[in-house]
C-alpha cells in the first residue's frame, strides 16, 4: 500500500518557513563576520561557544560541528595555539581529553556574541513583551520548555 503523501503546507506556514530561513541565512553571515573580526574562522567561533556552555571531549565537538573528529583537533589545536582553549583530563575518565575555554576564550566569545548587530538592532524594535513572546513561540518549535 502506497504510503500518504501529507497535505501541503497552508501559504501562511510556507511564509513563516521562508522568514525563517532568512533569519537563519542573516545570523550565519553576521555570525561569521562578527568571527572575523575577532581573527576566527566560523568553525572556531562556533566551537569556542560550544565550550564556553561545557568542556567537551573532540568526539562530542565533532558530533556537535557535525564534522570529523579530525577537523575538531586541527581547530582546537589553533584555539590552543591563541591560548583561547585548553585540553585537560575528563574527572570521569583520564583517558578521555576534554577541551575547554580559558578565561580568555570565554571573553572573546562573550564579546563575538555582543558584536552581533542582528541580536540588537531587530530586536531592539521589539517591545519587551514581544521579545517575551517570541522567546516562547521559538521554545516551542524546538521543544525547549520554558
Amino acid at each position: 500500500m502506497a504510503t500518504p503523501h501529507p497535505a501541503r503546507p497552508d501559504a501562511l506556514t510556507m511564509e513563516v518557513v521562508d522568514l525563517i530561513g532568512s533569519v537563519v541565512a542573516r545570523y550565519h553571515e553576521e555570525y561569521e563576520e562578527a568571527a572575523a573580526e575577532h581573527a576566527l574562522t566560523g568553525a572556531q567561533a562556533k566551537l569556542l561557544s560550544l565550550l564556553c556552555l561545557e568542556p567537551l571531549p573532540m568526539r562530542k565537538l565533532a558530533h556537535k560541528l557535525r564534522c570529523e573528529p579530525s577537523n575538531v583537533t586541527g581547530i582546537v589545536d589553533r584555539l590552543e595555539s591563541r591560548g583561547l582553549v585548553e585540553r585537560r583530563p575528563d574527572p570521569a575518565d583520564r583517558r578521555v581529553k576534554l577541551a575547554a575555554a580559558t578565561d580568555e576564550g570565554r571573553r572573546v566569545a562573550r564579546s563575538l556574541r555582543e558584536s552581533l548587530r542582528f541580536a540588537r538592532e531587530p530586536l531592539a524594535g521589539l517591545s519587551e513583551q514581544e521579545r517575551l513572546t517570541l522567546r516562547d513561540l521559538l521554545q516551542r518549535m524546538v521543544g525547549v520548555e520554558g
